[in-house]
């Protein structure tokens, strides 16, 4: 139940102040190639990079001080 309230609440977020995470997904370092046709290829490397960090950083918060 704690996973499903957790995304609910991030959902929450992204639905309501998903026009200032406008930065998120177009960090330096992140891999874009366009196509001449419109096609492409786009990899967050540097977003997933900086995200895993952020929430290993939660999860560590979370078991000091709950576990």
């Amino acid at each position: 139940m704690l996973i499903g309230a957790g995304v609910v609440l991030i959902g929450l977020v992204v639905f309501f102040f998903g026009d200032k995470f406008g930065w998120l997904g177009r960090l330096p370092g992140d891999i874009r190639v366009e196509g001449r046709n419109g096609g492409g290829f786009y990899f967050p490397i540097v977003t997933c990079i900086v995200l895993s960090i952020l929430l290993n950083l939660i999860i560590v918060l979370i078991r000091k001080f709950f576990g």
